[in-house]
């Protein structure tokens, strides 16, 4: 034990060990002098107007129920029956989910009638690391999904590391690998990059590739830019007009090449783009957003009562002549004393996100 302890103070109780403590402690109290914030993860760099203001999340047609019997607030748990019919999407016609949650551990789990089944675990480690896995097995017996996420969140940076479907037993390592890094350099700008390692089969090549990202916030706007593999440029930029009105533009432009544009000496271009906007009332929320495809929609959630809710949804395509409507009721039940511990926690805002 002593030979150890004195191995370990060579190494330290040195000149070129004090030399790189004290450039670190150096270069740790400046960067803590800067005041940066964290800047978020590169999968939410654009979250204010992606998942926040346009429908891209929030999105339906046909009709739906939704009834929720909540069992308890803290730990959180609560069961879900979901009912569809004539759903445009993957929904099935009744779907059971199940959720608990403590500051922890996060847990849920769905079955669909047609035989879908997904289970999402979280696991807070500390303060900083959360691990999280997405399972999926798809309806009619196709190939199933594994997820597994680790996300560290600094004082002024994030880093995660992902992997989709990853097996290790075949002799070698197939799936796809993800690591990103968004780190603040000042108050309002963060810069950071996302680089993707995949092999499907061993006996195919591995790919990678190596996108870069950048995020500048201002008093009441956000930018965002990202240039993706394969020429992709991808911006919004998300602006609160007022205390209960938001609004955000979203572009994607794709450098593809094509047969006729090698012919020409060219790449070809396409894009689209997207403007919406968000309007937050007492009991209701609106949202509408138009696109460079033609498309023009709108939704609208509104609580009738504290265990009510209704949701309409509507979109135009003019391009093809299409025109999609969808409407939702949502019931959640639980008893007088949860109800009045979630409208002082939804009123202190103490409720914490399931992570």
């Amino acid at each position: 034990m002593a030979d150890f302890s004195s191995t370990l103070s060579a190494l330290t109780d040195n000149s070129v060990g004090a030399l790189i403590k004290d450039v670190y402690g150096s270069f740790s109290e400046r960067r803590a002098a800067l005041g940066l914030s964290n800047p978020g993860t590169v999968d939410n760099i654009a979250r204010e107007v992606q998942k926040e203001v346009l429908l891209s999340n929030f999105m339906f047609t046909g009709l739906r129920a939704d009834l929720t019997k909540v069992f308890g607030m803290s730990p959180l748990f609560r069961m879900s029956h979901a009912f569809a019919m004539g759903s445009a999407g993957n929904m099935p016609p009744y779907n059971f989910s199940a959720m608990y949650g403590t500051p922890k551990v996060f847990m849920q789990g769905n079955i669909g009638s047609d035989g879908g089944l997904s289970a999402v675990g979280n696991y807070r480690w500390n303060e900083a690391l959360v691990t999280k896995t997405n399972a999926q097995i798809m309806a009619g017996g196709a190939q199933g999904i594994l997820q597994i996420d680790n996300d560290y969140t600094g004082s002024d940076f994030s880093a995660s590391i992902k992997a989709f479907n990853p097996y290790p037993f075949d002799g070698g390592l197939t799936g796809i690998f993800v690591g990103s890094y968004l780190q603040s350099v000042t108050p309002s700008l963060a810069l950071g990059f996302e680089a993707i390692w995949q092999r499907q089969a061993l006996n195919t090549r591995p790919e990678s590739t190596l996108s870069y990202c950048a995020k500048y916030r201002g008093e009441d706007w956000i930018a965002s830019a990202q240039l993706q593999a394969q020429g992709v440029i991808a911006a919004s930029y998300w602006r609160k007009l007022s205390e209960r009105v938001e609004a955000g533009v979203d572009m994607n432009l794709q450098f593809a090449p094509s047969a006729a544009a090698m012919m020409m000496g060219g790449p070809s271009r396409e894009g689209t783009a997207t403007l919406g906007a968000k309007y937050d009332f007492r009991a209701s929320t609106f949202r509408a957003q138009v696109d460079s495809a033609g498309k023009v929609s709108c939704l609208l959630e509104k609580r009738i009562a504290v265990p009510i809710s209704l949701s309409f949804a509507g979109e135009i395509d003019q391009v093809k002549q299409q025109a999609k409507v969808g409407l939702a009721v949502s019931l959640e039940i639980a008893s007088d004393d949860l109800m009045e511990q979630q409208e002082k926690a939804e009123a202190q805002g103490t409720i914490p996100p399931p992570f």
